[in-house]
């Protein structure tokens, strides 16, 4: 072998050598390049676990606190409203559902020749479409529960849309279970779309059938009414005398009917749809509870 063509095999091996030993090092970088970004993806995935552990001991414990604070509500509640031992409310959800057909007739009081239907579906939302016999179960079940937590006995005329019970015997029951108040909650209507507020419609002293019930009426609805438009900010319409009203005409306990606002004024509709206004809407007729019985009725 000549001496150049020895120098060409010398350097083909050495080039050969070089390549081998680049290739190595470029795998060995490759590998540690890819061992490092697994490790760094397995340290990002543990604290991503660990954020999600944390921002879920989190809720817990602001769950835990938030119960401990309605709870102690509820106790303060209860404590502060002696009057409220031993007394028993009735509340009857005006109106019923549509499936339910109440068009047929009943006196309008005792001994009436006058006669009325047993009972309709009420109004309607005009901007949110919500039927009156709706909202009045709703809110009447939020009374319920607050009125319970005052330390009152709760009855309720119905439980659902679907219960054939007619305006009288509404009242009838109420005086049957023993109920001290009779309170009917209903919702306005009107034509004029700027009609709006809030009134309790109570009998007069003239009322044929229960005009005896008027004194502890009124003052019971005067109660309401205020306490009620202090607490939510409705327009107070005050107390109107009704002797019209089948399920006052035969009550045989303290009635009033709260007329809680017009569900043909947008305001009041928008309002009485808003779960944080009806909160105040249950606690002003609570309210005016408390109070008719705190001044010794």
């Amino acid at each position: 072998m000549k001496t150049s063509q020895k120098i060409i095999v010398v350097s083909c091996t050495c080039l050969l050598v070089i390549v081998s030993v680049g290739c190595a090092a470029a795998a060995r970088k490759l590998y540690t390049a890819k061992a490092e970004r697994r490790a760094a993806k397995e340290a990002a995935q543990n604290i991503e676990k660990e954020i999600q552990e944390l921002e879920k001991e989190v809720e817990e414990l602001e769950k835990e606190q938030a119960q401990r604070e309605a709870e102690g509500k509820k106790e303060v509640i209860t404590e502060e409203q002696p009057q409220a031992k031993g007394k028993k409310i009735a509340i009857d959800p005006g109106h019923q559902g549509p499936n339910v057909d109440m068009s047929d007739l009943e006196p309008m009081g005792p001994g009436s020749q006058e006669m009325k239907a047993k009972a309709s579906s009420g109004t309607q939302g005009r901007y949110t479409n919500v039927p009156e016999y709706e909202l009045t179960l709703n809110i009447s079940k939020q009374l319920r529960l607050e009125l319970e937590q005052r330390g009152y006995e709760v009855v309720l005329t119905r439980e659902d849309h679907d219960t054939a019970i007619s305006n009288s015997e509404r009242a009838l029951m109420a005086a049957e279970e023993g109920s001290d108040i009779y309170v009917r909650i209903h919702a306005n209507g009107s034509e004029d779309p700027l009609a709006k507020g809030a009134m309790t419609m109570v009998p007069s002293a003239e009322n044929p059938y229960v005009g005896a019930l008027h004194p502890k009426s009124y003052a019971l609805g005067e109660s309401v009414i205020n306490a009620y438009c202090q607490e939510c900010g409705m327009e107070n319409d005050g107390v109107q005398l009704y002797d019209n009203m089948t399920g006052i005409n035969w009550s045989q306990i303290p009635v009033i009917i709260l007329e809680m606002g017009y569900m043909t004024n947008e305001q009041d509709d928008v309002n009485m749809q808003d779960p944080e206004y009806e909160k105040k809407m249950v606690k002003g007729i609570a309210n005016g509870i408390d109070q008719y019985f705190a001044a010794g009725n």
